[in-house]
């Protein structure tokens, strides 16, 4: 008989029915990029998993990425996820303030120590001893470095908490820094994006909580089934791209027609995210299907990587004939691109583990 604290104890007892929970398994199984014949093992991992502890920790942020999770209808994957874990500490989410919720982190560091997931979003300031951002009277550093210690693995969620994000863009006031920048002794997990989509935070955490481990990662450190391809090559505009078809404005014919956006400045050609299949709102949209290009969000220093509506490879002040081979160089620019997000997606494939059964009763 399965514990009382287990998942599928948990999710009966609030009336999810056996059927609602193989949905959810599918839904899980799809997030994961797992086949539909994985579904049966997928429900006997979930139906024996414990609830994990998790403390979040919300540092130099604009609260978007718990704002991104939250803009959900019901019922929802999300909220099923979060039925599921045992979330010990959120400053936004949290009932408790000031004394009882320090005190609600502390007792959960004690309680679940080298068990609990530590997911953080923000950046940490470090100038000046890390003064520029404090909780309680701790530092973010002091706080993340003593939370990290007991923690059994770090999901660093949003570019911020990720790369540095906003904060760290030039002149960086705060000395702001990645969770990585700091933490050197645990496995670390990168879910990039300004904010990040919602489905692919509650998707790590399916994996985590399915497996009891971290999915394969990319050389950032992200999860390579929801970051092994560019925006751009799952792009519904992909194919006006390969036909040369650009928007000149964003008021023009190409662009009343759906082309490709890469001359108005579309970074999908070098960005690595989900949002061309995932999508937005229950995946009712995302950036470029709306008609602007991608900003390039879930990448390291998006923010000073040029103008947001400069075309990849284009000089900064195309004149004259310069701006014709300003804009040929562009073109060729677009192509070498092109081929080595080929490239890439290959590598990631062809390196991608296969999950046996096997793997799911470890």
């Amino acid at each position: 008989m399965a514990d009382e604290n287990s998942l599928g104890a948990i999710l009966r007892a609030q009336g999810v029915s056996r059927r609602g929970f193989l949905k959810f398994c599918s839904a899980m199984a799809a997030l994961m990029a797992l086949p539909p014949s994985m579904v049966p093992a997928i429900a006997a991992a979930l139906d024996k998993a414990l609830r994990p502890s998790v403390i979040w920790l919300s540092f130099q942020e604009c609260t978007g990425c718990t704002e991104s999770l939250t803009r959900s209808h019901t019922p929802t994957l999300e909220a099923l996820i979060f039925d599921a874990i045992s979330l010990d500490y959120h400053h936004t989410l949290q009932a408790a303030s000031g004394e009882a919720a320090e005190a609600a982190r502390a007792e959960a560091m004690k309680k679940f120590y080298g068990k609990y997931l530590l997911v953080v979003d923000g950046s940490i300031p470090t100038k000046d001893g890390g003064v520029y951002s404090t909780i309680a009277g701790m530092s973010n550093l002091d706080m993340l470095q003593e939370a990290a210690k007991g923690a059994a693995a770090i999901m660093a969620v949003g570019t911020c908490a990720a790369f540095g994000g906003i904060p760290h863009a030039n002149p960086n006031p705060t000395g702001a820094v990645a969770v990585s920048d700091i933490i050197k002794d645990k496995p670390i997990i990168n879910v990039s994006g300004c904010p990040p989509i919602p489905v692919v935070i509650t998707g790590v955490l399916a994996h985590y909580l399915t497996f009891g481990t971290l999915p394969e990662l990319d050389d950032l450190g992200r999860p390579k089934v929801f970051y092994g391809e560019s925006i751009h090559d799952r792009c519904y505009r992909r194919p006006f791209y390969d036909q040369g078809k650009f928007a000149k404005t964003f008021d023009d014919e190409g662009a009343r027609n759906g082309w490709c956006l890469f001359e108005l400045g579309c970074k999908g050609p070098t960005t690595f995210n989900a949002c061309a299949t995932t999508k937005w709102n229950q995946g009712t949209s995302f950036p470029i299907e709306s008609g602007h290009g991608c900003l390039g969000c879930s990448e390291p220093n998006f923010w000073d990587a040029g103008s947001f509506y400069q075309a990849l490879s284009t000089p900064i002040t195309p004149v004259g004939k310069a701006a014709a081979v300003a804009a040929a160089a562009g073109i060729v620019g677009g192509a070498a691109i092109a081929m080595h997000n080929r490239h890439v997606k290959g590598a990631a494939k062809s390196e991608h583990q296969t999950v046996t059964v096997k793997d799911l009763e470890k």
